[in-house]
């Protein structure tokens, strides 16, 4: 195996209007909302913790001081649980805090997923580092960061997370075309393109929110142009790291990941994922699935 830096950071870009999810997310960040009782980002959060990255930085925008707050101590309320012997809600309480070292950065204005990476720059240095969007949710049982860590420790440059989608949904991703390898479930990303019209699409295997990328991305990045949308697009950069070699940054390996992802994109997504998590829930399930089969039986 070759000698490559190992991954220690994690960025987690949250700097999003929230548009879709007015007008409660006027003034709370749409990663806060919860997911039956915890908030979207201390997913995401627990999961770069899970994979050994416990140096985590949010890249945030303007109102989002309630995701600093909620992974900081409230000692106020932890004083008054702890006086009402509520030990369960006092670890839920602590739990955010402890999870790992967070930073912030704002991005300023919103000019794409691409500038919201670049804003890292200077916290991860030339070093390669994990890229968490928090609209895609990883279920715990499947492990999809640190697989990608692994193919990284194989491969160097970057690595993107794929996952196959009907072709009819392809123009809602970044799309890869893609070679094999010795391995099933890494491939070779030869060419990326954001948002391609179905019939265009190079494959169906879309690009979903994980990534793990060389800082070799930060200099090619500074000279992204704008892309679809007038945006700087990560996929952009990506797709010039894919044709180098190992000595400039690439080159782009894919995993193709069959696991379980949940979307929080919008409201249908959201209210799928909090459903299927409620139903999920050992303490939730036993009264909320049989009341949920009834509510649906009425409504038939």
């Amino acid at each position: 195996m070759a000698d490559f830096d190992p991954v220690t950071k994690a960025v987690v870009p949250a700097a999003g209007l929230g548009t879709r999810f007015l007008p409660a997310t006027k003034a709370t960040p749409k990663e806060m909302l919860p997911i039956v009782d915890k908030p979207a980002i201390q997913y995401v959060v627990e999961e770069a913790a899970s994979a050994g990255l416990l140096d985590v930085l949010m890249v945030t925008g303007k109102n989002k001081r309630s995701i600093e707050d909620h992974f900081d101590r409230a000692f106020e309320l932890e004083g008054a649980l702890e006086a009402k012997g509520d030990e369960h809600r006092l670890s839920q309480v602590r739990e955010p805090a402890s999870l790992a070292t967070l930073h912030y950065v704002r991005q300023g204005e919103p000019k794409g997923l691409g500038h919201a990476v670049l804003c890292a720059k200077q916290h991860v240095g030339d070093h390669p580092f994990a890229c968490l969007l928090g609209d895609d949710l990883i279920d715990y049982r499947d492990p999809l960061l640190k697989r990608m860590i692994q193919v990284r420790d194989t491969f160097g440059g970057s690595v993107i997370a794929l996952m196959e989608v009907p072709k009819e949904q392809v123009s809602q991703y970044g799309v890869a075309t893609i070679e094999a390898t010795a391995e099933d479930d890494v491939v070779r990303v030869t060419d990326l393109v954001e948002k391609p019209p179905a019939d265009e699409a190079p494959s169906n295997w879309a690009i979903i929110g994980r990534y793990v990328i060389d800082p070799a991305v930060f200099a090619v990045l500074e000279d992204t142009p704008p892309g679809r949308g007038g945006e700087i697009q990560l996929t952009d950069a990506l797709r010039t790291l894919a044709s180098r070699g190992s000595s400039e940054g690439g080159p782009v390996h894919g995993v193709l990941f069959r696991g379980r992802r949940y979307d929080t994109g919008d409201k249908l997504d959201y209210l799928r994922t909090v459903v299927k998590f409620a139903a999920d829930r050992e303490d939730l399930a036993p009264d909320f699935v049989p009341w949920l089969r009834e509510f649906l039986d009425e409504i038939g």
